[in-house]
């Protein structure tokens, strides 16, 4: 992390490794990959001008999640805080609602123990590959300990955060040759491959289920809510899942 202590020197490593990978790829590509920071920067304000509409209703959707999901961890939090109402512990309705909330909260708890799990092992193989792997071939990549940790804070999203941390990977190591760029790439599209069976089999194991059912769960919800569909399968169907076995239905 010693890397981004210093402003300014980091803004020359950056704008130095876009300027090397440029001078790696075909020259079709290079408009698509700025010079330096500078030109970073400026597509960076041009495409905010040009999609300002878009960010907008990003941002308001955004806003109405957040306060959705703070809404709902206060009443989470209220609720869990609750002491039981002697007079009303018979009522029904009451009582399958909680029940209903207990069943939701811990399978959306067993997800996010499940993901951490995911982020620190997809950390571990990418720390494995940068400081062990790369360095018997005498290849050292720049940035190597800030890489690290932000593949370990992009793991946290799922699905996602992978495929944001490979890019940054790929490109810095595309920055010191396009053979390292191209191994480099292979090797993360593996670890890509091999965390969609690492998720089935981890969240599975923390919801009972087997690593086919995850996977099924996630190919339909794919399919019907693209990627955001992919992030909410384990969660609703760990909560499916505890539903039937609580109705005795499986």
């Amino acid at each position: 992390m010693d890397d981004i202590k210093n402003p300014v020197a980091f803004n020359a490593m950056v704008s130095r490794l876009l300027s090397d990978a440029q001078g790696r790829i075909s020259p079709v590509m290079l408009h698509y990959l700025p010079a330096n920071i500078e030109e970073l920067q400026r597509q960076f304000l041009q495409w905010v001008r040009e999609h300002v509409a878009m960010i907008q209703t990003v941002g308001k959707n955004a806003a109405h999640a957040f306060v959705t999901m703070l809404i709902g961890m206060i009443l989470g939090a209220i609720i869990s805080l609750q002491r039981p109402d002697k007079e009303s512990q018979d009522a029904p309705l009451k009582n399958e609602l909680l029940q209903r909330v207990r069943l939701l909260a811990k399978a959306f708890r067993n997800v996010v123990f499940a993901q951490f799990q995911i982020s620190l092992i997809n950390t571990v193989l990418s720390g494995v590959f940068l400081f062990g792997i790369l360095p018997l071939f005498g290849i050292h990549l720049p940035l190597a300990k800030t890489l690290v940790a932000f593949t370990f804070i992009c793991g946290l999203l799922p699905v996602i955060g992978n495929l944001i941390s490979n890019t940054v990977i790929f490109i810095v190591g595309l920055s010191v040759s396009l053979w390292v760029g191209v191994g480099v790439l292979a090797y993360l599209i593996v670890i890509h491959k091999v965390e969609y069976f690492l998720n089935a089999r981890i969240v599975g194991t923390r919801i009972n289920a087997k690593s086919w059912e995850v996977l099924l769960a996630m190919l339909i919800f794919e399919s019907a809510f693209g990627l955001p569909g992919v992030v909410a399968a384990p969660i609703y169907y760990a909560y499916l899942k505890s539903e039937l076995k609580q109705a005795e239905l499986i």
